[in-house]
């Protein structure tokens, strides 16, 4: 199991080039349609890895689905990250 850690919480429409295509590919994993420009946007930086996982954090109700989509990533947040997405929901 990795450990995942937050790196930033943004508006889509402030996410920079280098993250669009994880945005991009989330959201058609997700089935996720439009995206609005003030969709807010979880990045977790993945430990030993040069990748990230993206939420949409509109998309969860409560931080156990977020556990659970990680979980199913075989990865696992921190407690301060997930401290601060439960903030956000």
């Amino acid at each position: 199991m990795f450990m995942a850690t937050l790196y930033q919480i943004l508006k889509y429409k402030e996410i920079p080039e280098d993250f669009a295509p994880y945005v991009k590919f989330k959201a058609v994993i997700d089935k996720r349609e439009n995206i609005d420009p003030n969709d807010e946007i979880a990045i977790l930086d993945v430990s030993g890895t040069t990748s990230h996982h993206i939420l949409f954090l509109d998309s969860y109700d409560n931080i156990d689905q977020i556990k659970e989509e990680l979980k199913g990533a075989d990865l696992k947040a921190n407690v301060n990250t997930l401290k601060i997405l439960e903030s956000h929901l």
